[in-house]
């Protein structure tokens, strides 16, 4: 268990990225949905690359034969609904709020337990109403300023996010078994997203024509640090306990620490808004 929390939060620190990186895409006139699309793109070659090396690209391949519709759906709805909307609530607000609204998935991990034939674990969803009852107190004090249109368009995308993201990786992980590893599971998710991103690279270029070099670079070091790295790390760490709906919740809850990152990196590096006391 120790090792999986530790594994959380090196994850959460390089995920912190993701927020940073995308609200410095967007303050530089880069379109959100490129920054994506590209991700994604880029995630795919480098994954693969670390397969290639240990010959471990055919398993993958042959259980995405194995049950292709419901790869396509539980990676689009695990990595597609997860990352589009949450690079558009970017557009919105500081990188730290958003990291901060984000937190939700933490509450969204523990109510998915009866989809998975277990009981909701009540303690662990107490912690995290606490967890979800500060994210409105963080929310008041932003009503004035984001406007409640914009408030209210970024809290439904980052809830959508929130949802997809652990409902996509527990359905995977349940597909899979212990038949893949890390590694190879991230892969097969990317590769079978990519329909999905395909659309979506089509809309990009038809809404905002092609991205500019700099938002190519930032999208390749999401790529690297949040896309490989700390997805890598992540789900790793859910996976040393997930025959344990109690403990899953627990490490899901290491998200949390993006929060501080995101905080210190965007105050830092972009000199947003220093959160307020409260």
């Amino acid at each position: 268990m120790k090792k999986a929390l530790f594994l959380g939060l090196a994850g959460s620190f390089f995920f912190a990225f993701t927020f940073v990186l995308n609200r410095s895409m967007n303050l530089s006139g880069g379109y959100w949905l490129w920054s994506a699309v590209l991700r994604y793109f880029f995630m795919l070659p480098l994954l693969l690359v670390l397969l290639l090396r240990k010959g471990q690209v055919a398993p993958v391949l042959g259980e995405i034969h194995r049950a292709p519709w419901q790869w396509l759906l539980w990676s689009t709805v695990g990595f597609g609904l997860f990352y589009a909307p949450l690079s558009a609530a970017s557009v919105f607000a500081e990188g730290w709020f958003t990291a901060s609204v984000w937190q939700f998935t933490i509450v969204a991990g523990v109510l998915l337990a009866p989809l998975f034939g277990q009981k909701i674990p009540v303690r662990n969803l107490l912690w995290s109403c606490l967890i979800l009852l500060g994210i409105v107190v963080m929310m008041l004090p932003r009503v004035k300023e984001l406007g409640g249109q914009d408030l209210l368009a970024a809290a439904g995308l980052i809830a959508l996010a929130a949802f997809s993201y652990p409902l996509g990786n527990r359905k995977m992980m349940a597909l899979c078994g212990q038949r893949l590893n890390t590694i190879q599971r991230i892969f097969g998710m990317t590769l079978c997203s990519i329909p999905f991103w395909s659309v979506c690279c089509v809309g990009a270029y038809l809404r905002a024509g092609a991205p500019a070099w700099g938002q190519v670079f930032q999208s390749f070091c999401v790529a690297v640090f949040s896309g490989v790295i700390a997805t890598i790390l992540f789900f790793h760490a859910t996976d040393l306990v997930r025959s344990d709906q109690k403990k899953l919740a627990v490490v899901e809850a290491t998200q949390s620490g993006e929060v501080v990152f995101t905080s210190l990196l965007s105050v830092l590096f972009l000199h947003d808004t220093v959160p307020s006391p409260l």
